[in-house]
């Protein structure tokens, strides 16, 4: 398990820092921030390869990854200044809008949901309504693992009090095969990598399949949006140039991952890993709007669930939020 203060000792880790030589360009680039929800993973390996590719330094940025324990964490870390932009999930954005925080949906990362919750099929949970009574690992109490969980709870008519809530931290397959949960909520990812390991046979229920609100959108502050929208807007063509590059060049990206990654020792793990993650980027908006666009109505669902389940108190009117004029091609 990677603890809270080892990722915060990777907090320092500066993309532009570890190129080769150690040197660039001497332009002067922007500076941006990403606080991300976890650490320097390889389903981000797209980010990651920034010493390698340098698609952030060709449109005049210079790229700092912050590693975060969970989408609020990320949105904590922008709140507080740390980061420009927070690489973080729906559910914790609604928390901060439903506080008065003043934030800007810019970019939708991963219009698929990933989340889901699995259970060993000698268990006997095959459903939702099966979590009742208990014990279900999450990633943490800041992650979407919780959000989304209680979204599939809702879903069979439970809710977190109807089961034990344990946080099981990012490697949260482990207590799953060791008996000490009964079903741990992950991501599409992480189920991969615990099949790698030899978890066994499962049973996965996806929260997709009760709603498919996007897993990870980059959100900045208000007043972020309203100061740096060049820089934000150059930032965003890279983000879409690195994507671009690891959907067409999977296996390159999964080998520059062994070296890049603290989890990429496995370069055919990290192939599969990055296949799903360019699955989850694209959708049928992106499909006719390009990479990155963002379905207001569907977060506006997401919105509206969350509110039904008791996880916000506000009406959330996301139209108000999401700004896709700082898109490629806006």
């Amino acid at each position: 398990m990677m603890k809270r203060t080892t990722l915060r000792t990777l907090a320092a880790l500066t993309l532009t820092g570890l190129c080769a030589g150690g040197t660039w360009a001497q332009a002067k680039l922007d500076k941006v921030t990403i606080a991300g929800w976890g650490g320097p993973i390889s389903e981000i390996t797209n980010i990651l390869v920034e010493p390698d590719k340098g698609f952030f330094r060709a449109k005049g940025i210079d790229l700092v990854y912050m590693p975060g324990n969970g989408g609020g964490d990320a949105i904590r870390n922008l709140l507080s200044g740390q980061g420009d932009v927070a690489f973080t999930d729906p559910g914790s954005l609604y928390a901060a809008l439903d506080k008065g925080e003043k934030l800007r949906v810019i970019y939708d990362i991963y219009p698929q949901n990933i989340f889901n919750v699995v259970a060993l099929k000698s268990s006997g949970i095959t459903k939702p309504a099966d979590l009742k009574g208990k014990k279900i690992g999450v990633y943490s109490l800041s992650s979407g693992t919780l959000t989304n969980l209680q979204l599939l709870l809702n879903q069979a008519g439970l809710s977190d009090k109807d089961v034990t809530i344990v946080v099981t931290g990012l490697l949260n397959f482990a207590p799953l095969m060791q008996g000490q949960v009964d079903a741990t909520a992950a991501t599409d990812t992480g189920l991969l990598v615990a099949r790698a390991k030899g978890v066994g046979d499962v049973n996965v229920m996806e929260v997709r399949n009760s709603l498919n609100v996007s897993s990870d959108i980059f959100v900045v502050r208000e007043d972020t949006y309203q100061q740096k929208k060049d820089v934000l807007k150059r930032f965003l063509a890279a983000y879409r140039d690195s994507m671009l590059w690891m959907i067409a060049q999977p296996q390159e990206a999964a080998a520059l991952a062994v070296k890049r990654a603290i989890n990429g020792q496995n370069e055919a793990v990290n192939l599969e890993v990055i296949k799903l993650r360019n699955a989850s980027s694209v959708s049928p908006l992106t499909q006719k709007q390009g990479l990155g666009a963002i379905d207001v109505q569907m977060l506006q669902k997401g919105a509206e669930a969350w509110k039904k389940i008791g996880l916000i108190q506000r009406e959330l009117k996301m139209a108000e939020v999401v700004s896709p004029d700082l898109l490629p091609g806006k």
